[in-house]
């Protein structure tokens, strides 16, 4: 079956009591069992699970080609939870770009669970091999990269965890599953905030691990949600549903809008570089092209004139909203390193755009002029 229409009918089973086609809340909290404890359906307490959660975790299961999901509140209780899942004495392998809470997350709070973390440049072979240690157990990476839109070999990363005895996830969140499936280049976990494209509104926040198989690490994820109660609600678990079935079309145009925006403005005289995996300019467009369906709405544009330009153009916008987070219908822009931080890497003339679901043109216009 193709994605498109796996992405409508995953997990969309008609409602039985009903006849619904749209698939109803179950907002209960709890859920009755027998007097002596045994229970009589699949739940008990919607900490543990839920009928609406658990229809969406199936739907995330089929469109990314895996054995089971787990949702949570957030993409980064999700991340938390992978991590925590881990034995103590654990060391994780993160590529030196990824999300700044993530980074924040390796730093101050994995020695605390009594893990160790290293960042390395895992697009290039000899270091990531280097930088791995016998108690590697996960590899971590995003492809693209936020916010740098650094392209990874999937598929390379893979077969090194894997020779290492180590398990790889990637954070899908820029792609999508609409765009890039890591499962299928060999991947163990997928990562979303699906508070961003599967959401695709900016009204719900949520975040899922998708696992290749339904074994130990997905065991382990989903007693640590149990206990540490990290749960998606209902009504999000819902509104992530209903954001799966138009993601393909959405994706589509969100690709197609970013392309456009890229090839006009990459030579404006105000830009230094779009920073754009559709460019064939950028460094690894081959790789994105051979595992990318196409190459989504996420780019950033570096502004020749350093922090004070790159803010003078976010301050000049009137279609762009100045805003945070990405992935749904409405363009944003923002000044990155001004939201990570004084720790953050990102550099000072970097604007992040996520492009939304507007007519090109209007888009173009808006940066023209803000560049000019």
């Amino acid at each position: 079956m193709r994605f498109e229409t796996l992405a409508v009918h995953a997990a969309a089973e008609m409602d039985a009591a009903t006849g619904a086609v749209t698939p109803p809340i179950h907002l209960s909290t709890t859920f009755h069992h027998a007097p002596d404890g045994a229970p009589v359906s699949d739940f008990s307490y919607t900490r543990r699970g839920n009928p609406t959660q658990s229809q969406l975790e199936a739907a995330l299961a089929a469109v990314e080609g895996g054995e089971a999901a787990l949702v949570f509140g957030a993409g980064v209780a999700a991340g938390a939870a992978a991590l925590q899942s881990l034995e103590s004495g654990s060391h994780v392998l993160f590529h030196k770009d990824i999300y700044y809470t993530f980074k924040t997350m390796a730093e101050e709070f994995m020695p605390r669970w009594g893990l160790s973390a290293t960042f390395a440049d895992l697009s290039d072979g000899k270091a990531a091999r280097a930088a791995l240690r016998p108690t590697t157990r996960l590899v971590w990476a995003e492809s693209p990269t936020n916010p740098m839109m650094e392209i990874l070999d999937l598929a390379a990363i893979a077969r090194m965890a894997h020779d290492a005895g180590a398990r790889f996830l990637v954070d899908g969140t820029f792609a999508s599953p609409a765009l890039q499936r890591p499962l299928m280049l060999g991947a163990d976990v997928v990562l979303h905030s699906m508070t961003k494209y599967l959401g695709g509104h900016s009204d719900v926040q949520s975040g899922a691990l998708v696992f290749a198989k339904r074994g130990d690490l997905y065991d382990r994820a989903a007693h640590t949600r149990h206990v540490l109660g990290p749960v998606a609600s209902p009504f999000s678990s819902w509104l992530i549903l209903r954001g799966l079935r138009t993601l393909p079309c959405r994706m589509e145009r969100h690709s197609a809008n970013a392309q456009a925006i890229a090839l006009a403005i990459e030579k404006h005289p105000r830009v230094a570089s779009v920073l754009y995996p559709g460019l064939p300019s950028h460094p690894r467009h081959d790789v994105a092209a051979r595992q990318m369906k196409a190459f989504g709405g996420m780019m950033s544009i570096r502004v020749k004139g350093g922090r004070a330009a790159a803010v003078g153009v976010a301050s000049k916008v009137k279609l762009f909203l100045n805003a945070t987070s990405l992935g749904a219908v409405e363009s944003l822009i923002e000044h990155r390193i001004a939201l990570e931080g004084p720790d953050s890497t990102t550099p000072e003339d970097l604007l992040r755009l996520s492009v939304g679901l507007e007519h090109p043109d209007d888009l173009i216009d808006d940066l023209t002029q803000a560049l000019a």
